[in-house]
């Protein structure tokens, strides 16, 4: 019952649902946070973040938990709203619940890398494996170097626009990616279209901007499917061929190909053939 003097529509009322509002949320967020702050939780989120689809027990191992408890903390995050799981024959794969929850995770990493303790050695962001630094998945798109020479290229050709948070295609981009063997005017099945076509992700281990949103993720499946990219077994890290090589470099120009190659040591299987003379 309302108090006297309350009615619809009163400012009181008004302020009181708000503040209930703001309450709820509050709630909300605390419980999110709780949910991605367990240790085993973050690891198995994180073994997720490329987009793969996982069972309880591979899961298991990410977090390294016993089955049982892995199947405790799996159920919590997928009744928070961060995994959904689906049903294939006998096995339950779980995966991400969608590109924001893995936008997060990426916003988390970044947070925890700016806030690392200090050691007396020049810290250098991101993973230390020399491939994941090169080229690896942010869930449905193309991170580390190459993902950033990649977006660097097509603003730099006047393809995309970042502007802060957001990012746009203009009308040069169909025949910049042309060059690539991308049809902006087909589209791909798999492929969100709720999701903002085209936005700036900040790369964690590069300190830089890679694509994301609908034009990242067709780059990544376009690359993929041409065999130029190739996902390493349970790894987030992708191995760049030597068709890939020829494809991106001749795309991109031996200058933007340097800031892919250059760095750190590459593994003795992709060194030689990665290389600009």
């Amino acid at each position: 019952m309302l108090r006297p003097g309350a009615k619809h529509g009163h400012p009181d009322a008004a302020k009181v649902g708000a503040k209930e509002t703001s309450y709820m949320n509050t709630n909300q967020i605390a419980h999110i946070a709780s949910l991605v702050g367990e240790p085993a939780r973050t690891a198995m989120l994180m073994e997720l973040l490329d987009g793969r689809s996982l069972t309880a027990h591979e899961l298991a191992g990410a977090g390294n938990v016993s089955p049982q408890t892995a199947s405790r903390h799996l159920a919590l995050l997928v009744e928070g709203g961060l995994l959904c799981v689906e049903q294939h024959g006998r096995h339950r794969y779980h995966r991400l619940a969608s590109p924001e929850v893995a936008r997060v995770l990426e916003g988390i990493t970044q947070l925890a890398a700016q806030n690392a303790p200090a050691v007396r050695r020049a810290v250098v962001p991101g993973p230390k494996d020399a491939a994941m630094r090169m080229a690896r998945s942010c869930y449905d798109h193309i991170a580390g170097r190459l993902g950033v020479a990649i977006a660097q290229h097509l603003v730099a050709d006047g393809a995309i626009v970042f502007d802060g948070e957001a990012g746009h295609a203009t009308d040069k981009a169909g025949a910049v990616l042309a060059r690539l063997g991308i049809d902006l005017s087909a589209s791909p099945a798999g492929i969100n279209t709720r999701r903002p076509y085209c936005r700036p992700c900040l790369d964690w281990s590069e300190r830089r901007f890679h694509v994301a949103g609908q034009l990242g993720t067709l780059i990544c499946v376009h690359c993929l499917d041409s065999g130029w990219l190739m996902r390493r077994q349970g790894m987030r890290a992708l191995e760049i061929t030597p068709r890939g090589v020829m494809a991106l470099r001749g795309w991109m120009g031996q200058e933007s190909w340097r800031q892919v190659t250059e760095g750190d040591a590459f593994p003795a299987r992709a060194g030689s053939s990665l290389r600009v003379a």
